[in-house]
């Protein structure tokens, strides 16, 4: 593989495409290797978190207007950046996070505008990976100008962590759901005539996100009315990532999302040493690869013939089984869902693999969800092909549509 090549750079960021630049870049991307082996290990119980224990839940504490795209403001949609109370999944403390609201034009439909909360795809750790940071959301306004022309409230999480005090607990499911639930009652907060009627659309880590507030939508959304989620490659279960004795050869677009994946879970286990699952000149190069997803792009090129599928192996077997339980233990479905779900996976996805979360769809079929799962053949990660169907399967939802099931199918 060379190094400089510009199909080595499309098939890195195409196969991410998630957050920044990437989410547009992905519109015309696709990968592909070698299916990879399932894990039988089922996720664990969710931990229990007083899921009423914040009473700041929603609440505004800034609100100021946001600078945003010629395409949004242009047809006279508003936008605002908001910090607003929400809980931590992991200990059930309040917190504050930032994020953006968007209100299309026009005179509110009878009932108040109905809302969509969208979770963007992987930006990175650090607080200038926040989406809010950027006038693109970096490149999620890919998911929230549809949503603004279909003629809803789009909220924007950033996700704790983001552009605010504390850590970013990557991929934590009930701690993203709380945001993008919150982001809701956070949007009621800000802009008159919106209705309790909600929806989520998601996008990688993102998806993840939508899918967890699809679960917690009947307990901590109280107070809301869910319709459905819309989910496009979500992280709902990674674990078979990792598995003990088994030859692990992550891809290169694996290998970028590690060190993201490693921080978000020593949020939840302290214990965890990144020394135990990078080594060589990716345990070298942590700091650069820790960095926000487009962040330094020619630097994180130029270690690609640097870093080798030995770089990011667990150092040994048990070191494997204890990774692979972390994952399983965030791992969706962690309960049925509230509503029906929209599942959507690129056939070329070399990132999250289709048969992943093709599984955890079956599993969630099995409690009992209505979902309509979709592979796209021939696509890869997170493709921005799949957006518009996902706008018309919420248009379906808040339109009183009865949802497509295809589970047993």
């Amino acid at each position: 593989m060379s190094v400089g090549s510009s199909r080595v750079r499309r098939s890195v960021w195409g196969a991410l495409a998630v957050g920044a630049v990437v989410l547009s870049a992905a519109c015309g991307s696709a990968g592909s290797d070698a299916p990879a082996t399932m894990s039988s290990t089922a996720p664990s119980a969710s931990p229990s978190v007083d899921e009423q224990s914040s009473a700041q839940r929603g609440v505004v504490f800034e609100n100021e207007p946001f600078t945003t795209t010629a395409e949004v403001t242009g047809t006279g949609a508003t936008a605002r950046k908001i910090l607003y109370g929400s809980t931590s999944g992991i200990d059930g403390r309040e917190t504050r996070v930032s994020g953006t609201v968007f209100t299309p034009p026009g005179t509110p439909p009878e009932g108040g505008w109905p809302i969509v909360s969208v979770g963007h795809g992987t930006t990175g750790i650090s607080d200038d990976c926040a989406p809010s940071t950027s006038p693109t959301l970096f490149g999620a306004m890919g998911l929230v100008a549809p949503l603004l022309k279909s003629g809803y409230v789009v909220a924007a999480t950033d996700f704790e962590g983001l552009g605010t005090d504390g850590p970013h607990p990557y991929l934590q499911p009930d701690t993203a759901a709380y945001n993008v639930i919150d982001a809701v009652r956070a949007v009621r907060n800000v802009v008159p005539d919106t209705s309790t009627r909600w929806a989520s659309l998601g996008l990688s880590q993102g998806g993840q996100a939508s899918w967890a507030a699809a679960e917690k939508a009947g307990d901590y959304g109280d107070g809301l009315e869910f319709v459905g989620a819309a989910n496009l490659s979500p992280a709902a279960d990674i674990s078979p990532i990792i598995t003990s004795g088994a030859d692990v050869n992550l891809s290169l677009p694996q290998q970028l999302l590690l060190p993201y994946v490693l921080e978000g879970l020593s949020q939840m286990h302290p214990e965890l040493d990144r020394g135990d699952y990078v080594h060589g000149a990716f345990a070298e190069n942590y700091e650069l690869l820790s960095s926000c997803l487009t962040a330094r792009a020619s630097e994180k090129f130029g270690l690609a013939g640097k870093v080798t599928a030995a770089d990011t192996r667990p150092s040994t077997d048990a070191d494997a089984d204890r990774i692979h339980g972390w994952l399983s233990d965030i791992a969706l479905p962690r309960q049925r869902a509230s509503g029906p779900l929209y599942v959507v996976v690129g056939g070329n996805d070399n990132l999250i693999r289709p048969e992943w979360t093709e599984a955890a769809v079956g599993r969630a079929c099995a409690d009992g969800d209505v979902i309509e799962f979709v592979s796209r053949p021939g696509e890869g990660h997170a493709d921005g092909k799949a957006v518009p169907g996902a706008v018309a399967w919420i248009q379906d939802r808040f339109a009183g549509v009865p949802a497509p099931n295809n589970c047993g199918a």
